[in-house]
C-alpha cells in the first residue's frame, strides 16, 4: 500500500503568502514522512483563494524528493498542447515520475466561466487525452473536433513515460478509465462499502479491455490526532459544518492505529494507493497529520 498526499490548494480570505507557507510546510512534513507521492488539485474561478496547480506545484517540487509527483488537471478546461507543454517543463525540473491526474468536471458554473460548453466536456476529455499523449511522447498532433490544432509539438518532452490516472465513479466513467488510463483514482466522497462495489466495476472493466492497471487509488480526507477521542471531536465538528457535503463515513479520523486499520481493508480489497488530504485547515493540526502518517506507513509494513 502506497500512501501520497494531495495538499490542500484552497485556503480562506487572508494573507495568501502565509497560505502559500503553509502548502511548503505541509510538503516538508510530507517528504519527512516518507510519503510515496505528491499532488495538488485543479479549480477555477473560484470564490476564495485557489492556488492554481502548475505554478504552485513547480514550488513545492523544491521540497520534494525523487518519488512520483503530479498535479490533477480538469482536461475539458485546458488547451491540451499548452498543457502538455507545463507537463513537459515540471517532468524536465522534477526528479521522480510525473503522474497526471485527470477528469471532466462536474461543475457547470466552472465549465462556463471558464468559456467551456459544459455539455461536450466528455468528447473534449477524450481528445484531449489522446492529444496530450501524443504530444508528451514527441508527438506531432492535429485536431479539428474542439481545438483548431494544427501540426503542433511540443519541446522539452518527459524523459521518462508519464502515467495517467483517470479519476471517475459512474459506472461508465470508470468503464471509460479501464479503457483510457493507467490507473484509477476512486472519489473521495464515498464510504468503504461503496468504494468495493466500484472497485469491482473497475475490475470488470479492466478485463473487458484487457487492460492491467498500474495503480488503483482512492483520495481519503483524514485527520490523525494523538488519541482516538481528540479525532472523533474533530471529525464531528466538521461534519457539523457540513465538510464537502461528505457522508460521515467517508471521512477518516483516529489515531495511528485506527488509521492504519483503516487503511489495510482498502488495501485488502485491492486499492494500491491512498491519496490523503488534511481535513483540517488548522496548520499545526493539518501538519501533524502528515507527519504521523510515518507511523502508519510503519504499522502497514511500507
Amino acid at each position: 500500500m502506497r500512501i501520497g498526499i494531495s495538499v490542500c490548494s484552497a485556503f480562506p480570505e487572508g494573507d495568501p503568502k502565509t497560505s502559500a507557507r503553509h502548502m511548503i510546510e505541509r510538503v516538508r512534513a510530507a517528504r519527512g514522512a516518507d510519503l510515496d507521492s505528491l499532488f495538488v488539485g485543479d479549480h477555477h474561478v473560484t470564490s476564495r483563494p485557489y492556488f492554481q496547480n502548475s505554478p504552485i506545484l513547480g514550488r513545492l517540487l523544491a521540497e520534494w524528493n525523487n518519488k512520483p509527483a503530479g498535479a490533477l488537471y480538469l482536461l475539458p478546461l485546458w488547451n491540451p498542447v499548452l498543457l502538455a507543454e507545463q507537463i513537459g517543463t515540471l517532468a524536465s525540473i522534477m526528479q521522480g515520475r510525473f503522474i497526471l491526474q485527470c477528469s471532466l468536471g462536474g461543475e457547470k458554473k466552472q465549465s462556463e466561466g471558464m468559456g467551456v460548453d459544459f455539455s461536450k466536456r466528455v468528447g473534449m476529455f477524450e481528445e484531449s487525452l489522446r492529444l496530450i499523449k501524443a504530444l508528451l511522447a514527441g508527438e506531432r498532433v492535429s485536431s479539428e473536433d474542439y481545438w483548431a490544432i494544427s501540426d503542433a509539438k511540443i519541446s522539452p518532452v518527459p524523459d521518462t513515460k508519464v502515467e495517467f490516472w483517470i479519476g471517475s465513479q459512474a459506472n461508465v466513467a470508470i468503464n471509460r478509465a479501464a479503457r483510457l488510463a493507467d490507473g484509477w483514482l476512486a472519489t473521495p466522497s464515498i464510504g468503504i462499502d461503496e468504494a468495493a462495489k466500484q472497485l469491482n466495476v473497475y475490475k470488470q472493466s479492466c478485463a473487458e479491455h484487457n487492460r492491467q492497471p498500474t495503480a488503483i487509488s482512492i483520495r481519503r480526507d483524514i485527520y490523525i490526532g494523538s488519541t482516538s477521542q481528540e479525532a472523533e471531536v474533530l471529525k464531528q465538528n466538521y461534519i457539523d459544518k457540513g465538510y464537502r457535503g461528505f457522508a460521515p463515513e467517508a471521512l477518516l479520523a483516529g489515531s495511528v492505529n485506527q488509521v492504519a486499520e483503516e487503511f489495510a481493508k482498502f488495501e485488502a480489497l485491492g486499492y494500491t494507493d491512498i491519496v490523503v488530504r488534511n481535513i483540517s485547515s488548522e496548520q499545526s493540526e493539518a501538519v501533524a497529520t502528515i507527519e504521523r502518517l510515518s507511523e502508519v506507513k510503519s504499522q502497514l509494513g511500507g
